[in-house]
This record gives C-alpha cells, sequence and structure tokens, in this order.
C-alpha cells in the first residue's frame, strides 16, 4: 500500500521544533508508515544534526515534485522563507514570520492535493501576532484558510481522547458556548473522526459544564437546558453518547477505557487532565476542516529550547496519527527516553 506524503512545518526555529523534528525523523520506523517532507530552514536543521543526532541527511528542495523523486535524504523546503540565524529562547518576530508562512504553504499543499496532510511543530503566537499576522495560532490560520467555520481542537493519545466544543476562548465567553448546536457538532465531528480511525461502534462521553455535572440544576442549569438535549439529538441520529457527566471523574473513567472520547466542554477542562496523565505522547489534531491536520500537544518551550533536551514523542504520535487518519497501514512508534 502506498505510504501518505506528510509535510511537517519546522515551527518557530528559536523554539525546540527543530530539535523534536530531527530527533523524530532519526527514527526509522517513520518511514515505515509516511514519506514526510519538511517545510522549514534546512541550516536550523543541520545545525542539530550535526550536534549529534543521527538522522538522514538533509536535502533542500522547491516543490513536492522535487521531493518525492527525492532517492536520498529529507526534503526540506523553506518556501522562499528561509529562517535568521538559530538564537534558542528568544522571540525573533522574523522567525515567527518564516514559521507562518510554511504553515500556509503546507495548507495549500494540502488543498491542492499534493501531500495527504500536515504535522506541525509549536509556534509563538505572541510571536506569529508580533510578526503582523492576525491569527491566534495555527488553528484559526489554517481554519481561515481552509474556509471552516465550524473546526473543534482535540487532543489524543493512545487512551485518551477529548473534543473540545471551544478552544483558546475567555472562559466567560466558553461558558456562553455551551449552547445545544455547537455541542451537538462537537459530538457529530468527533464521531466521523473515530470512524475514521477505525472505531466501529465509538462510545463517547459528554462532561458537564458545572461541577457534579450541575446536580440536576442545583449548581446550574446547562447540563439540563443544553447538554442533554444535544445528547439526546445525537443518540437519536445513532450516535453512541453518554452524559453529561462529573467531569472531576470522566475523564480517569475513559482512561480505565469506558469512553473510547470524552467532549469536553472548554480548554482546560479537556488539557488538563490529558497532559498531567499522557503529557509527551498527546497529539494535538484538528477536525472539522478538508484537510488532516495534527499536532504536538505543546509549546515552542523557549526555556529549554536549544539544551538537547527536548523529547520528540508527541511529534512522532502526531506523524503516527495523521498517517491513520489517512486510513493507510501505520506502525506503533517507541520514541526514545
Amino acid at each position: 500500500m502506498k505510504k501518505p506524503v506528510l509535510v511537517i512545518t519546522c515551527g518557530d526555529v528559536n523554539g525546540i521544533g527543530p530539535e523534536i523534528l530531527v530527533k523524530a525523523l532519526a527514527h526509522p520506523e517513520i518511514y515505515s508508515f509516511c514519506m514526510p517532507i519538511v517545510l522549514g530552514d534546512k541550516t536550523a536543521l543541520e545545525e542539530i544534526r550535526l550536534s549529534g543526532v543521527d538522522t538522514l541527511p538533509f536535502v533542500k528542495v522547491t516543490t513536492v515534485e522535487e521531493a518525492t523523486a527525492l532517492r536520498e535524504g529529507i526534503p526540506v523546503c523553506d518556501a522562499g522563507f528561509p529562517a535568521p540565524p538559530r538564537q534558542p529562547g528568544v522571540m525573533d518576530p522574523e522567525a515567527g514570520r518564516c514559521a507562518t508562512e510554511w504553515i500556509k504553504e503546507a495548507v495549500r499543499w494540502c488543498i491542492a492535493g499534493e501531500v495527504a496532510g500536515m504535522v506541525t511543530c509549536p509556534i509563538s503566537k505572541e510571536c506569529m501576532q508580533r510578526a503582523g499576522y492576525p491569527y491566534t495560532g495555527h488553528t484559526s490560520l489554517i481554519a481561515d484558510m481552509t474556509q471552516s467555520p465550524d473546526y473543534r481542537m482535540c487532543l489524543f493519545t493512545e487512551t485518551m481522547r477529548i473534543a473540545h466544543i471551544t478552544a483558546h476562548a475567555s472562559l466567560e465567553n466558553a461558558v456562553k458556548a455551551v449552547r445545544k448546536p455547537r455541542i451537538v457538532k462537537s459530538i457529530q465531528i468527533a464521531h466521523d473522526a473515530l470512524r475514521r480511525m477505525g472505531f466501529t461502534a465509538p462510545r463517547i462521553a459528554v462532561a458537564g459544564l458545572n461541577p457534579h455535572a450541575g446536580e440536576a440544576g442545583v449548581f446550574g442549569r446547562e447540563e439540563l437546558e443544553e447538554i442533554m438535549p444535544a445528547i439526546e439529538e445525537c443518540v437519536a441520529a445513532g450516535i453512541h453518547c453518554t452524559g453529561p457527566y462529573p467531569p472531576d471523574t470522566v475523564f480517569r473513567r475513559m482512561y480505565d477505557g469506558e469512553f473510547d472520547l470524552v467532549v469536553a466542554m472548554y480548554h482546560d477542562q479537556g488539557h488538563i487532565p490529558l497532559k498531567l496523565i499522557a503529557m509527551d505522547e498527546g497529539v494535538n489534531v484538528t477536525l472539522g476542516i478538508p484537510i488532516v491536520r495534527t499536532s504536538v500537544d505543546h509549546g515552542t518551550a523557549y526555556d529549554i529550547a536549544g539544551k538537547g533536551v527536548a523529547r520528540e514523542a508527541s511529534l512522532c504520535a502526531a506523524l503516527h496519527l495523521a498517517a491513520q487518519l489517512n486510513a493507510f497501514e501505520t506502525a506503533t512508534i517507541k520514541p526514545s527516553a
């Protein structure tokens, strides 16, 4: 079976993106289930490779066609935006500009069908905005370019999968968004993603918003007036979903195998339990867009950039999931310690 071509964006060269990318591409297993192309800066990647990471040499290319025709080495394209000299830990708007333009080129390749999906290394949202871009990160940029107003941020691991009805919103605005139509759409998007991953009858749990899932209206009425009606509508449509469950127990129940995915009511409700249990293995996947996009579940980590200690496990898992979402055979990645 033909392996999917996946484009990996390098992220902010002053963060840990280049390091985890080079380390991930040193795993032979990666090449058993995908053909990677890097959008980034060859010089920055070579600096890390030459410092002791045993990977194939990087080869500069200008097109996807040239990359897929390459017989030796790992293709790297800068899309006309070579990065400034690497300064680990320094927030440089020019580095943010290059990182953003690499993302935009990756989206264009995906839309054109030149690649099967994109996998992104971390960027700094502040740096992105200092460079003059009006976005709050990867997801809003990709949603804008793909004309996808109804997207969802999700975090996946082997044992925990969480879809959020909102992502980067203030807590005040996140609570206002807990409405039946948005919850229904979130459940539908999550269900479709699980089916694509091979779950024949996905078991979806829906978290409550309030303590104890509202305690029958004592601590809030969102569960009675918005969440439960959304669940009932999805059940009537043939989706196996239950709840609303108390947020302080439902994630543990998923981890123990009772559910395949939990729909969380806001960003931190879902992020905290997953990052507590599986910080290194989590994958950020954007659902509700017409292309495959996965990412690491962590940031640029400027504080450890350049020290050689960043771990590549999340990026390896993101590559694995991107290939899986393309319905190709995949291999199990065992990242190095």
